[in-house]
């Protein structure tokens, strides 16, 4: 059932509170809170697997997402109490975060006006030790997308030769994101050292391409490989996210055969149009999450590759 009557809407064993459901969120199309609503509850079953279990911040957009916005950390007192939660450590102190793991939490977020929903790289039981890796490919234009779609081909095939089960999806932003999932045998320092040496030797065969420089003056027209939010409390935004964008566009995993398509863009799926996609074609990264991998044996095929490059002999 449609969330169209202010009052309650049933997600799950829950009745999940909807307030200003005709609240236009995105006012240049007309979606509603409700909507952002009805979406959540629609994409719950294959977005959850991204969630459950981890802190999460919200980024809020209570008067539209170009209005005034805000990234909540803590858990407000007025959540209920089926919400979980989990108390995080940070610099001088702790932080009480809340954590997605049911379709009824995603509802009542959204009815927050929480458009983007972004959890930590690490889930509760061991948070100094993350399950997954993003490379973001960051162009330095809008306009520059073809840039990234190769870029994104060489890293999944360096990937793949390192042994590990790269997936790829848009941002609903700028560019796309190269995920790896880990089977959680090493901290972050760690997997962000292995993943800036991944990237440093894409950047070193491509330099006129391709950039790992932290600040924009030094990047010129390179695409920048960013993998920045491999680290401890950094987050990432969630795959079936709705981003603050023009048209409510979603970050949406894709197949690696769709980078082929001429059409495809970072914001090639919307709100509206993303659970057609999945009634016809399904989740393009069902079965990800039973190919996690170690990195232990990936860091050593990195350093053959590494020393063969530097040494001139052919990979």
């Amino acid at each position: 059932m449609n969330a169209t009557a202010e009052g309650t809407v049933r997600v799950g064993r829950r009745r999940v509170p909807l307030t200003n459901p005709d609240k236009e969120l995105f006012p240049d199309d007309g979606i509603t809170k409700a909507e952002l609503v009805d979406y959540y509850r629609t994409v719950a079953r294959v977005m959850l697997p991204f969630l459950k279990d981890r802190p999460l911040v919200m980024e809020r957009c209570p008067d539209g997402y170009g209005g005034r916005s805000f990234f909540h950390k803590d858990l407000p007192d007025y959540f209920p109490d089926w919400i979980h939660h989990r108390e995080v450590p940070k610099q001088g102190g702790t932080v009480d975060m809340a954590v997605c793991d049911d379709a009824a939490t995603l509802a009542y977020l959204a009815n927050q006006a929480c458009l983007t929903p972004h959890p930590w790289l690490s889930r509760t039981d061991r948070l100094d030790q993350p399950d997954r890796l993003v490379f973001d490919l960051d162009p330095p234009t809008a306009d520059e997308f073809e840039t990234v779609r190769w870029a994104a081909r060489e890293l999944g095939d360096l990937l793949t030769v390192l042994g590990l089960r790269p997936a790829v999806m848009t941002t609903g932003s700028r560019g796309l994101h190269v995920v790896v999932l880990l089977s959680r045998r090493t901290d972050f320092d760690t997997a962000r050292a292995f993943a800036r040496r991944v990237v440093e030797l894409l950047a070193a065969r491509h330099p006129d391409r391709l950039t790992t420089a932290a600040r924009k003056a030094d990047r010129g027209d390179r695409l920048y490989l960013d993998v920045q939010r491999n680290a401890y409390a950094q987050t990432s935004v969630a795959p079936y996210a709705v981003r603050a964008r023009p048209h409510a566009p979603v970050a949406t995993p894709l197949a690696w055969n769709e980078l082929d398509d001429p059409g495809l863009g970072p914001r090639a799926w919307t709100l509206r149009d993303l659970p057609n996609r999945l009634a016809d074609t399904g989740d393009p990264w069902k079965g990800l999450g039973r190919c996690r991998r170690s990195l232990a044996t990936a860091g050593r095929r990195l350093d053959g590759i590494i020393e063969d490059e530097r040494t001139g002999r052919k990979v």
